[in-house]
């Protein structure tokens, strides 16, 4: 599939358990994701609703020109053993002790726990994004926040003589406008960045689905490098787009966009269409 190559940046077009064959297994300090949720009711028809409906109000005008997305009408049987195949694929592309991060919202919450756990990763915690903001159904609870599930590629020792702090176990940083948005569940950079402050600088994040590729610009930003798959093309070409621009700003692609880049890839990857 299409494909993108810099000595800091893999981005891959495709099925992530298919691309991620041609990554080198190992070589990534973190994964942080952000799934499609396969949520929006408790009945199969509003699991199999359009993207656009699922997750724009109803009297937002500007939500057509969002495209759709794939992967996001499973049930929670099919979505949770889906989602056990990636992170145990996953698992295998990362460094002992690597830290996993995934976000989700409460309706499948339980599936990625045990998706996890099922997948040989040591589930750690739970991790709260309050986004400030949510759909208005009175009489009930508003359901203004998202979690982010982590856990590690078996253990992670503390040290404790480096002193420091631990980190935040909630975020309060608001949902992005959807006026700015690029993408229909886009995640804030701010809070991307904010996330990635547990994964060493200068080491290898890889993100199975990338969307619009936020957290390939967190990346950028933050001095990481980045390993991105997104099996829709449209939003792929956005990813680009976005992580390409963002980088050119911290001059991290070589002037050819050549693909050195072993560290990050298996040596039988070919460059890209």
């Amino acid at each position: 599939m299409k494909k993108l190559e810099t000595e800091r940046v893999a981005l891959y077009c495709g099925d992530c358990l298919c691309e991620m064959e041609a990554i080198q297994d190992g070589v990534a300090d973190m994964v942080l994701t952000d799934p499609p949720y396969s949520s929006g009711g408790l009945f199969a028809g509003d699991r199999k609703a359009s993207t656009r409906k699922k997750y724009t109000d109803a009297d937002f005008s500007g939500a057509a020109r969002f495209q759709n997305f794939s992967g996001d009408n499973m049930d929670q049987r099919s979505f949770t053993e889906f989602m056990r195949r990636v992170f145990m694929a996953a698992r295998m592309k990362s460094k002992p002790g690597a830290v996993l991060a995934v976000f989700i919202d409460w309706r499948n919450l339980p599936a990625i726990t045990d998706a996890i756990q099922s997948a040989g990763w040591v589930w750690r915690g739970l991790v709260v994004w309050d986004k400030g903001t949510a759909r208005n159904i009175p009489g009930r609870f508003r359901s203004d926040c998202e979690y982010i599930v982590w856990g590690t590629n078996g253990d992670k020792p503390v040290d404790w003589q480096a002193g420091g702090s631990a980190m935040p176990g909630c975020y309060h940083i608001g949902s992005v406008p959807n006026q700015k948005k690029n993408h229909l569940t886009e995640k804030p950079v701010e809070l991307l960045e904010k996330i990635l402050a547990i994964c060493p600088e200068g080491g290898t994040v890889l993100d199975c689905f990338m969307g619009s590729g936020s957290t390939g610009v967190a990346c950028i930003t933050t001095g990481r490098r980045f390993i991105g798959i997104e099996l829709d093309k449209g939003y792929f070409e956005t990813a680009t787009r976005r992580i390409t621009e963002e980088a050119a700003q911290y001059t991290l692609f070589d002037a050819g966009g050549g693909t050195n880049n072993h560290h990050l890839v298996g040596h039988d990857a070919q460059p890209g269409a």
